[in-house]
Order: C-alpha cells, then sequence, then structure tokens
C-alpha cells in the first residue's frame, strides 16, 4: 500500500522523465478517502467532466449530534453525493440511509444519490444534477 504523499514524491523526483508529467497529473488524482473502487470512479468522473474536486467522507454533525460522513461532499456549497451500491438496497440499511439522509438535509444540506445502472449508463444525467446542484448552491465555473 501506498499514500498520496508517497505518490506525490514519486511524481516530483520523476518529472522530467519521459511521462513524468502524466504521472504526477494522475497521482494527483488519487484520494484515500474513497471506501469503494466504485466510489472512486465517480468521483473520478465528475473530476475530469470539470467539476470542483469534492471532500471524500467529510463530517457533518447532524442536529442529533450524530456525525455522518458523505461518500462526496462540497462543503462550502453543502452538497453531497452519496454512491448507493447493491447492499444499500438491503432492509435494514435502507432504514439507516433514509435516516442519514433526513439528517443531513435538515441540516441544509443538498443530497444526490447515484446508483452503479446511473453511474455507468447514465453518467451525463448524474453530471447534469451533480453540475446543477453546485451551481444552485453557488459554484461558478
Amino acid at each position: 500500500m501506498t499514500s498520496c504523499d508517497a505518490l506525490t514524491d514519486i511524481a516530483a523526483r520523476n518529472v522530467d522523465r519521459p511521462g513524468g508529467r502524466r504521472a504526477s497529473w494522475l497521482f494527483g488524482l488519487a484520494d484515500a478517502g474513497a471506501q469503494s473502487p466504485p466510489e472512486s470512479h465517480l468521483r473520478l468522473r465528475l473530476v475530469l467532466a470539470g467539476m470542483p474536486r469534492p471532500v471524500t467522507q467529510h463530517p457533518v454533525r447532524l442536529p442529533s449530534g450524530l456525525v455522518v460522513h458523505p461518500d462526496l461532499a462540497w462543503p462550502e456549497h453543502r452538497v453531497a453525493v452519496e454512491y448507493d451500491g447493491q447492499w444499500h438496497a438491503e432492509a435494514d440499511r435502507l432504514h439507516v440511509d433514509r435516516a442519514r439522509l433526513n439528517g443531513l438535509v435538515a441540516s441544509g444540506w443538498l443530497v444526490l444519490h447515484v446508483t452503479s445502472r446511473r453511474l455507468h449508463r447514465d453518467f451525463p444525467g448524474v453530471l447534469r444534477e451533480v453540475r446543477a446542484a453546485l451551481t444552485a448552491r453557488g459554484w461558478h465555473r
């Protein structure tokens, strides 16, 4: 296993070698906060499509005092994106997820949900929704 700092160091030492600048750019996209490969896939596609880089697992204190960590967040705009993989369809998980959603909304967050199907079959629609949410909350390109 490696760290973002280690990758940055490797890239800095090799920036003048063939592929060094590209490696530096690619390593700069790394983020240790994702909790699953699909979350990373979603984050990278959003960033490569021109969205500002989100914070992974940003802590949000709910009115109840509970702290939750949305998968992707733009704290300055209070926009979050949750990746809902297969296990989110389980009945017990659904209740926990909806309580989290209600808490985030009560705290003034706009929360979007992305499923595997949408990530792979309708990414342009996902991108439009994220862009619209961020724009509605004050983001300017």
